[in-house]
């Protein structure tokens, strides 16, 4: 399991704009730092709480591409019919467990897209999306689409790592 330094750092811009900007160092086993992975936002663009207009990453070793994510019971159909909420924490306990077995966490991830039938479970969605992120995720998008794979999936979720 990696080990995770954070850090906030104060960034005054040349106008003397402040900029909240925060790294996580990311380390293997043998203390070696895999991957530095910057949340920022430019001047001049607004700065959600939910989520990072921007992420950096230098140092990087492995990339994970994530496919998207549905809420799949054990047999391949569609869990919490009719259940957003239910849905979106099956999608996320997924990514979880697909970033995991890359050989991260949810820290490591970098950007997700997020495809709704429902705009209107924006808010749903980001109260679950900060259970599993915490206040401040990784850069996100959100689409609202006619349909997904099969007509019982509420969300799919793909997402990008940095190991």
């Amino acid at each position: 399991m990696a080990e995770v330094d954070a850090h906030l750092t104060l960034v005054v811009s040349s106008t003397g704009e402040e900029l909240a900007q925060s790294s996580t160092k990311h380390r293997g086993s043998g203390g070696q730092i895999m991957a530095k992975i910057e949340k920022y936002c430019a001047a001049g663009v607004y700065d959600p709480p939910g989520y990072s207009q921007g992420t950096k990453v230098t140092g990087a070793q492995t990339i994970l591409f994530l496919a998207g994510q549905v809420a799949y019971d054990k047999d391949g159909s569609a869990k919490h019919r009719g259940d957003f909420k239910g849905q979106a924490r099956e999608v996320f306990t997924a990514v979880k467990a697909l970033v995991e077995a890359g050989g991260g966490t949810l820290d490591n991830i970098v950007k997700i897209n997020t495809y709704v039938t429902d705009i209107r479970y924006r808010p749903e969605f980001r109260a679950i999306r900060e259970e599993f992120f915490g206040a401040k995720g990784p850069a996100s998008t959100m689409v609202e689409v006619s349909a997904l794979a099969h007509p019982d999936y509420l969300i799919e979720v793909e997402a990008i790592a940095i190991v």
